[in-house]
C-alpha cells in the first residue's frame, strides 16, 4: 500500500515539481528486502470518486499517456509482483463501473488507449521471457541502483539481474515530456546494448524519439 500511494502521488504531480518529491518513488527500496512485496494498482484506487490511472494524469492526451505507460513501465520493471485491476490496460479515462463493461470501445478511439494496451501485452511478453526481470525481485543481488538521484532531471535508473545467469537489463525512466538527448548512463559492464523496449516508440502512441526500429 506505502508503494501504490507514494507512487500515485508522485504521478499525479506535474512534471515540473516532481524534481521535489523524486523520494517518493526511491524510498520503496530502503526496506524492500525485508519482506515479499506486491506492487498494487488496485480496485480501490480506481473507484469513489478517485478517477482511474489516466484520469489522475497531468496533462493533455499526448502527455497523460506517455505518463501512464511509464507509471506501467516502473510497475512492471521495478523488483516486486504486479497487480494491475481491470481498464488500467485501456488507459480509460472514468473510474470502473461496477454496473457496466470495460470501455472497450475506446480501442477504437485514437492511437493512445490502444497503444497503451499493446504496451501491456509487451511487457508481459518481456516479463514472461526474460528471468531478469522476476527472478531476483526479493534477492538484493537481483536489483542494483545505477543513479536514483538525479532530481534535476527526474530520471531513475537500475539494474535487474537473473539468479541463474543469463542477461543483465538496464532500466531507465524519464519521468518528464523534456526529451534527454545525450543523457550519460553508467552501464554495468562495456559492450554493446540492444534497446528492447521504449514507451515513447510510435506504436504506443508515443513520438519515436530513440526508437531504434521498435
Amino acid at each position: 500500500m506505502g508503494w501504490m500511494h507514494d507512487t500515485l502521488g508522485y504521478f499525479k504531480r506535474e512534471p515540473v515539481h516532481r524534481k521535489f518529491h523524486q523520494n517518493d518513488l526511491t524510498f520503496a527500496m530502503l526496506y524492500h528486502h525485508h519482506e515479499n512485496f506486491v506492487l498494487p494498482l488496485s480496485h480501490d484506487e480506481v473507484v469513489h470518486g478517485k478517477g482511474s490511472l489516466r484520469g489522475r494524469m497531468p496533462g493533455d492526451d499526448w502527455q497523460g499517456f506517455a505518463n501512464l505507460r511509464v507509471l506501467l513501465a516502473y510497475q512492471w520493471l521495478f523488483p516486486g509482483k504486479q497487480l494491475l485491476f481491470m481498464g488500467g490496460e485501456l488507459g480509460q479515462k472514468r473510474e470502473w463501473n461496477e454496473n457496466g463493461e470495460l470501455d472497450w470501445w475506446l480501442l477504437q478511439a485514437g492511437p493512445f488507449h490502444a497503444g497503451t494496451q499493446r504496451f501491456v501485452q509487451d511487457l508481459n511478453r518481456l516479463y514472461r521471457a526474460h528471468a531478469a526481470l522476476w527472478e531476483g525481485d526479493h534477492d538484493p543481488h537481483g536489483f542494483q541502483w545505477i543513479d536514483c538521484g538525479d532530481h534535476e532531471n527526474s530520471v531513475l535508473s537500475f539494474v535487474r539481474r537473473p539468479l541463474s545467469g543469463g542477461s543483465e537489463f538496464v532500466v531507465v525512466l524519464n519521468l518528464t515530456p523534456v526529451p534527454r538527448h545525450g543523457y550519460r548512463v553508467g552501464l554495468p559492464r562495456p559492450g554493446s546494448w540492444r534497446e528492447v523496449l521504449n514507451s515513447d516508440a510510435e506504436v504506443y502512441g508515443g513520438s519515436g524519439i530513440g526508437n531504434l526500429g521498435a
